[in-house]
């Protein structure tokens, strides 16, 4: 877990990223792409992100204002992008580990 802190219009959040968050930031992202991909579905699946959107909010300190909703999702994206993004170059630079093959004497 880490912490991120950023500012939005003035005001110091600060937020732990959490499985839980993370989880949430993808969900989020995936509504939007589904909302993107099918106009028609954007109803349907709005109260849904305006949910996600509450429950991520509700992680963060201070308490969220609503007119700073906006920025501080945007925020906690780009934390969660850049995280997954550092474990995976981590990932790249570990050598894999090699297994030794016995020999079985005759």
């Amino acid at each position: 877990m880490s912490s991120k802190e950023f500012d939005v219009n003035g005001t110091d959040y600060r937020i732990v990223l959490t499985d839980q968050v993370i989880g949430q930031i993808n969900n989020l992202k995936n509504l939007y792409n589904a909302a993107y991909e099918d106009p028609e579905s954007f109803e349907d699946v709005s109260a849904e992100i305006s949910n996600v959107i509450n429950e991520i909010a509700g992680n963060v300190e201070p308490e969220a204002e609503d007119s700073d909703l906006d920025g501080i999702i945007q925020e906690i994206i780009k934390a969660v992008d850049n995280k997954a993004a550092e474990i995976e170059k981590e990932l790249e630079g570990k050598p894999e580990k090699t297994t030794k093959k016995s020999k079985s004497k005759k």
